[in-house]
Parts: C-alpha cells; structure tokens; sequence
C-alpha cells in the first residue's frame, strides 16, 4: 500500500528509517566522536549509504541533506569530503548550518531524504 509507514531500527526516542510510500527519511547521522570533521562526515556518509541500502534505495536516489556542523569554520573541510562523495550530477538539494550538537565531541550531522528507486 502506498500510503504505507515502515520503522527501522525503531528505539524508544527515535527511528533510524522511516518509510512512507517511496520516501525514505533518514535520523540524522553522526561520526565517531572526538575525530576530525572530515572522519566524521566519512562516518556519517558510510552510515547513511548502509541506511539507503536497508530501506533499498542507494545514493542516486537522494533527494535532500540537511547537515549541522558545531562550527561553520569546519564547512571546507566536512565539504571535501561531501563533495567526493555525492555522486556526479545526483546531488540533493542541501542546506548547512551551525548548530550545537549533543556533545562538544560531535563536530558535523546529516539528516538525509532519499526516494526508492
């Protein structure tokens, strides 16, 4: 049924996926605590493509980022790593901004909209 809503790796606070008909929304992402920004947005990206693979989409199938970084002086550095990434002409759209993040160790998170293919 399209109208449909499926959970993934569901807890108490939060869903890890959640699918409605062919959208699949994604919790956001973090990286391994205490590592550079661009380990983190490594970790983060490597979650994300295991999280697609679940709900059976994959990252030509993205349809929207939203990424947090604990401070807009890391935006180059998380954005090298961004950009090697996406790939070529299936970039989503995107927005990035500062934020605090749960702890002072986290420096970069992704919340990511993907469609099934």
């Amino acid at each position: 049924m399209k109208n449909t809503i499926t959970r993934h790796q569901t807890g108490k606070r939060m869903s890890q996926i959640v699918v409605h008909g062919d959208t699949i929304y994604l919790a956001g992402q973090v990286g391994t605590a205490g590592e550079s920004v661009a380990q983190q947005t490594r970790d983060c990206l490597a979650s994300i493509e295991r999280l697609l693979a679940e709900a059976g989409s994959d990252t030509d199938h993205m349809l929207q980022a939203t990424i947090w970084l604990a401070s807009m002086d890391d935006f180059a550095e998380m954005n090298a790593v961004w950009d090697d990434w996406v790939p070529e002409g299936q970039a989503p759209t995107r927005a990035c901004g500062e934020a605090k993040l749960a702890t002072p160790d986290y420096k970069v998170e992704i919340i990511l909209t993907a469609a099934r293919p």
